[in-house]
């Protein structure tokens, strides 16, 4: 039997992958697949826009709260984790619908990134480098050294920070040159980008922060923290949290948190978009096309005969 291709929904946050994801699956015969780093979490699901059950219309859900905020993700991981969905999922006869904009994580699963082996002792002349000087100057060093790493990793993420200088060290090369080329992608998945106006979408993502404020964003910090996320070194960093937790220690008013996740959020908008733009496999969709589901489908005849509903 030949297993279906997967399809892959990617692009900047808040262009509407997640709704697109859920009717290209529900017309494919299709099981969704996360590749979004911070949904990976449990209980990080309003400032991750993370759909609730009741809004996953039956559709089989994969690579969601898979973690407690005390783990680490690593790009690794997932990989290994989220290949094995998608194989399972295509043995079933169903089309994997791959659905996220996290940028080292869709590379990993599409490309087989094979990564570079560690070193103990420079990771941990890193690690002392940011704990003495702060994720500021980490992010500074990495600007020196590898312009293109710096520009592709949050600033406030000291961890992939310390890796890419770290990757840097062993290899003597940029990090970005561990990764694999640009080829044909893993499972002949379709890759399909999501975007929309500048303008438009800055107006999105003010409103979506807004709500995630007033829909208790600050209870859900809050009910976190008493499992541990102020220990975790991934889950804490992400925008939104890290922004609350800042209000919690008095850095700010909880107006300057919520514009401060607002700026931080079309910050890494436009990483997105600067990370994505620069691969030509991925055939790119107007989020304001009112039949972007069938508009798409249309473009994926093989595809398409594998069972539509």
């Amino acid at each position: 039997m030949t297993r279906p291709a997967p399809v892959a929904v990617v692009g900047p946050t808040g262009t509407g992958k997640s709704d697109l994801a859920l009717d290209l699956a529900e017309r494919l015969r299709g099981e969704i697949v996360n590749i979004d780093a911070m949904q990976l979490y449990r209980g990080m699901d309003i400032g991750t826009a993370k759909l609730a059950p009741a809004e996953r219309r039956g559709i089989p859900h994969h690579q969601l709260d898979v973690l407690d905020v005390t783990q680490t993700a690593t790009v690794a991981n997932y990989q290994q984790a989220a290949a094995h969905d998608v194989e399972e999922i295509t043995e079933r006869g169903a089309v994997p619908i791959i659905v996220g904009g996290s940028m080292m994580y869709v590379q990993s699963l599409l490309d087989e990134w094979s990564f570079p082996a560690t070193d103990a002792d420079v990771r941990a002349r890193w690690e002392a480098f940011l704990a003495q000087r702060g994720v500021a100057a980490v992010h500074e060093e990495l600007s020196r050294v590898d312009p293109e790493a710096a520009a592709s990793i949050l600033p406030t993420d000291g961890r992939r920070l310390v890796r890419a200088l770290e990757v840097v060290e062993i290899t003597g090369r940029p990090f970005a040159a561990s990764a694999p080329r640009i080829g044909e992608p893993r499972w002949g998945t379709r890759i399909i980008g999501v975007d929309r106006e500048s303008t438009e979408l800055d107006e999105r993502l003010r409103l979506r922060t807004r709500l995630m404020f007033e829909r208790g964003l600050v209870d859900e910090v809050r009910g976190l923290i008493d499992v541990g996320l102020r220990e975790g070194v991934t889950a804490p960093r992400a925008i939104g949290y890290a922004q609350v937790l800042a209000w919690f220690d008095g850095e700010y008013d909880l107006d300057e948190a919520q514009e401060r996740t607002f700026i931080g959020t079309r910050r890494y908008v436009r990483r997105q978009r600067s990370w994505f733009r620069r691969d030509r496999r991925i055939r790119w969709v107007d989020g304001n096309d009112p039949d972007i589901a069938n508009t798409v489908i249309r473009g994926l005849d093989d595809i398409r005969m594998l069972g539509e509903r």
